[in-house]
């Protein structure tokens, strides 16, 4: 059976850690195992990184820039060799690839979501391995994914995928970092993430000399991508033959369930492609009707406003304990809000000064998330 793919390559598994030298080995594996599975019918989308590291090793430059305008230039002479190395290997397998630099704002306005979607679509439906990375020559700070595991979640999300591999320098999870704790125990399977917190799972781990993420990133790549529907897959990167015995039914790595997918691509967007500006404390009520009613949120379930935002932007609901259940786009500002927040509906307008629409967030503009 044809699935949707997306694969994340990181640093550490595509570099030598102590020199940022490309592993030429991995590498060829990498192609040849996705080349075999777009053989097989499979459409395959490769995150990669590495263009930071591949262009400190070009320039000589033996630690991770520091200043953001000198990581964009690094990036900028590192992005073009390894897309080239990428290129010579598939090409020998006569499988095309495409290059496609993403940055946060891309994702974040409706029409250029739509655009990215369907570049995605085309491109799988040529049979094209798309090989994804973040534009870091022309990203700014705020709009940044942060890293390559955050945008291979939501690079998943978009296309719909079936399976989210997330290859990295261990072999799977464990409840602390098995290179400095002989007791750390693996993780076989999580089906919801409460699960990590019952097992007391240590991920505070940073990442390579060389790479931004670490285990961290990885869980929370793994909460939004099983938040999508995606099934999500942690293991070591060093042997990328193994996605194809994961596909066939082996207990390789760690697997993350997934939840029920957003029933629709403007849910995805408002739950994946969105950065909240604030944020919305909900009584018990409130996160009810919206997590087993579907119902709207109305100013009487809001208990509390954090953060500065604006009509028509995004913000997170969360229950009394800070937890978030859902996003949503609000009718209202934050200042507004502060005025309304508690009250009845029918007493919008005599407390503002002038109508408007009962709902806080309709039900329309709101994706759930936990």
């Amino acid at each position: 059976m044809s699935q949707t793919l997306v694969v994340k390559i990181g640093t550490s598994s595509l570099t030598n850690p102590s020199t940022g030298q490309l592993a030429l080995s991995t590498i060829a594996t990498l192609v040849e195992t996705l080349s075999h599975l777009c053989r097989q019918g499979h459409r395959v989308v490769l995150v990669s990184s590495g263009a930071v590291g591949v262009g400190c090793a070009r320039l000589g430059i033996h630690e991770r820039p520091r200043t953001i305008a000198l990581k964009q230039a690094v990036a900028a002479v590192g992005q073009g060799r390894l897309i080239r190395i990428y290129d010579d290997f598939f090409t020998s397998l006569e499988q095309p690839i495409a290059q496609v630099l993403l940055t946060r704002s891309d994702l974040i306005q409706r029409s250029s979501y739509l655009n990215v979607e369907r570049t995605f679509q085309e491109l799988l439906g040529l049979g094209v391995i798309p090989i994804v990375n973040e534009n870091d020559t022309v990203a700014v700070d705020e709009l940044k994914f942060g890293d390559n595991d955050t945008l291979s979640a939501l690079v998943a999300s978009l296309v719909r995928a079936d399976w989210l591999f997330l290859l990295t320098d261990v072999d799977r999870l464990y409840s602390a970092d098995p290179r400095s704790n002989p007791e750390a125990k693996p993780i076989f399977r999580v089906t919801k993430m409460e699960e990590l917190q019952e097992l007391q799972v240590q991920v505070s781990t940073p990442g390579t000399q060389w790479g931004t993420g670490g285990m961290v990133t990885k869980i929370a790549a793994a909460q939004i991508a099983t938040g999508a529907g995606v099934r999500t897959v942690i293991t070591e990167g060093r042997s990328p033959q193994k996605l194809l015995q994961i596909l066939e039914g082996e207990s390789i790595g760690t697997h993350f369930e997934p939840q029920p997918r957003p029933t629709s691509a403007r849910k995805r967007w408002i739950a994946h492609g969105l950065l909240p500006a604030g944020k919305l404390q909900l009584d018990e009520g409130a996160v009810r009707a919206i997590c087993e009613a579907g119902k709207s949120l109305l100013p009487a379930g809001i208990v509390a406003v954090e953060g500065l935002f604006e009509s028509q932007d995004a913000v997170q609901l969360c229950d009394r304990q800070g937890r978030e259940i859902a996003r949503g786009i609000v009718n209202y500002s934050s200042e507004e809000l502060e005025k309304i927040k508690g009250r009845q509906s029918e007493a919008i307008a005599e407390i503002l000064g002038y109508p408007g629409v009962e709902t806080v967030v309709h039900r329309d503009n709101l994706a759930l998330t936990s």
